[in-house]
């Protein structure tokens, strides 16, 4: 077996590890709403979640696509899948630091940070430019202007929707309204996790495809082979049903302090979200940003003080430098990788 085919193996390592972390860390995505609110008992949630996860997978190729060829360009060979495996671990390093403080930042930018960085790295050690093998405009369309505006639309629909509940149900009982919204919780919870494996697996599926283009085991830098869905999807699967416990708690109760009803909408919203820009744009959004700002969308509906803004401000503060950290990790990570070239 040559030094690239191992290369290879090394990066699709690197990749399903970052899925399983990937699962673990971003597992509140689906389903802290509904194990806050007692919709779901937590294995029962976290279960759904893992189904959710793999079913979505195979539904998210225009993700994939976006990840595998509109980002960066790497030369083919040994040299570009050292690129690749430093970004990936990178990306690794921040999720888990991240998962230790139990901050919902997302794993999405952490891989698009990771990779971005060692692409840098990589181009200026091997070409002395790093501009030509990072496709700027595909990150300012498909990760800069979906990462500002996703939240805001998050946000606002959060808020929006949450009102139209209040209203609809203003005369409702509040115990009969609570057992009902847990009822739909499951299936919003279900529609959330579906959402989740459309995006965040697919960002797998396409950085293994990166792999397999860059070491020459393909031609075509978009087609995505059937096992590579299934083994994608079996990690995120297993990691979503490991459990992040302490980004659970962080965005169940830190944030504000959910009922069924402000849980529904949350999720309803977010998945809404996370559906049009998979199916329309085929943009690479994070799930994260996406469910923690319509939550706090919801919460501000109660007034100024029912949205915790300190921890807010907290997560927003770890949005921002998920992607210059990750990137600055995945340089570091290039620099001794470099040698096994």
């Amino acid at each position: 077996m040559d030094s690239v085919t191992i290369a290879v193996f090394l990066c699709i390592a690197a990749a399903l590890l970052f899925g399983y972390t990937n699962g673990f860390h971003d597992s509140a995505n689906a389903i802290a709403t509904s194990i806050s609110t007692r919709a779901l008992k937590p294995r029962v949630a976290l279960g759904m979640a893992a189904v959710g996860n793999f079913v979505g997978a195979h539904l998210g190729a225009k993700v994939a696509k976006t990840v595998a060829e509109g980002l960066v360009v790497l030369p083919t060979g040994i040299e570009g899948l050292l690129i690749v495996m430093s970004g990936l671990l990178g990306a690794i390093t921040w999720n888990f630091i991240t998962w230790y403080y139990g901050l919902p930042t997302s794993s999405s930018h952490s891989l698009f940070g990771g990779i971005v960085g060692a692409t840098m790295a990589g181009g200026l050690v091997i070409a002395g430019n790093a501009n030509d093998w990072v496709l700027w405009s595909g990150i300012v369309d498909k990760i800069v202007l979906p990462t500002i505006i996703s939240p805001v639309v998050g946000f606002v629909l959060g808020f929006l929707v949450m009102i139209a509940v209040y209203w609809l149900f203003r005369r409702g009982r509040p115990d009969k309204l609570n057992r009902g919204f847990r009822h739909a919780q499951t299936v919003s919870a279900a529609a959330m996790a579906l959402g989740h494996g459309m995006q965040d697996a697919a960002k797998i599926i396409g950085v293994i495809v990166l792999a397999l283009y860059v070491g020459g085991i393909q031609d075509d830098a978009t087609h995505i082979p059937q096992w590579v869905y299934w083994v994608a999807a079996a990690v995120m699967a297993a990691g979503t049903y490991a459990g992040g416990w302490r980004i659970i708690k962080t965005m169940g109760r830190r944030i504000i302090d959910l009922g069924p009803p402000q849980g529904f909408a949350a999720e309803t919203v977010a998945s809404t979200v996370l559906y049009a820009n998979t199916w329309l744009l085929g943009a690479p959004i994070s799930t994260t940003h996406t469910i923690t700002s319509a939550i706090m969308g919801v919460g501000s509906t109660g007034g100024k003080r029912a949205v915790r803004w300190g921890v807010a401000r907290s997560i927003v503060i770890a949005w921002i430098i998920t992607f210059p950290i990750a990137a600055l990790v995945g340089a570091l990570f290039y620099l001794p990788i470099q040698f096994l070239g």
